[in-house]
């Protein structure tokens, strides 16, 4: 099965900042989200589920100042410090059902996307569990327009987020090499070739509709 985007991915300073930052531009309070013991780091979470994007969520990380360092570099680039002095939307992640498989044919057209490794976290509702391509070093690939892939345990976060009232309406994604994108093929999402940032979100929101830039 191909993968599909999951939800994109905003790297703020700090949860609260993001939150003020998610309130200013998107009209809603984030959802809750939980920690990762494993990262360091902590999140909220909403909804933007459209008929063109089922399941997709919202994710505003931050490092978390109350847990140790992780023994590893963290996700989605987080420990360049430029990557967070402001909340920016900086990645996007694509769940799949063959995550080694598609790992091992993005490494087979020279993208490494890391190795898999097992994470979870613990909400009210039970744990999560999931596992997801990391590379060692952290870092993010075509400037963050190559999705990470991530293959969930049983339960998927989105079953537990009601409507916010933002749904996402357009994905473009760019620099990202065709091969690769023959790869994913992924559902409903734009992989452009012109000149932008290498993301652009389209939402429509309480406040109208937002776009928002990587860059």
């Amino acid at each position: 099965m191909n993968p599909a985007l999951d939800h994109l991915v905003v790297v703020a300073p700090s949860l609260a900042e993001g939150v003020r930052w998610c309130e200013a531009l998107l009209g809603i309070t984030p959802g809750p989200g939980g920690q990762h013991p494993l990262m360091g780091t902590h999140n909220r979470l909403f909804s933007i589920a459209s008929a063109a994007f089922p399941k997709a969520y919202f994710e505003i990380i931050a490092i978390d100042p109350d847990a140790p360092p992780p023994a590893r570099a963290r996700w989605f680039g987080m420990d360049a410090t430029d990557l967070a002095a402001v909340p920016r939307l900086a990645h996007v992640v694509a769940r799949s059902s063959g995550l080694d498989a598609q790992c091992a044919a993005l490494r087979a057209i020279g993208l490494d996307p890391g190795q898999s490794i097992a994470a979870s976290r613990d909400t009210p509702r039970g744990r999560l569990e999931w596992r997801i391509s990391v590379r060692d070093d952290g870092r993010l690939l075509c400037g963050g327009a190559l999705p990470t892939l991530i293959e969930w345990g049983t339960d998927h976060p989105s079953a537990a987020m009601p409507p916010s009232g933002v749904s996402l309406h357009a994905l473009a994604l760019r620099g990202v090499p065709a091969a690769a994108v023959k790869t994913l093929d992924l559902a409903g999402v734009s992989f452009d070739a012109d000149t932008g940032p290498a993301i652009a979100a389209t939402l429509d929101t309480p406040l109208g509709r937002v776009t928002l830039r990587s860059d």
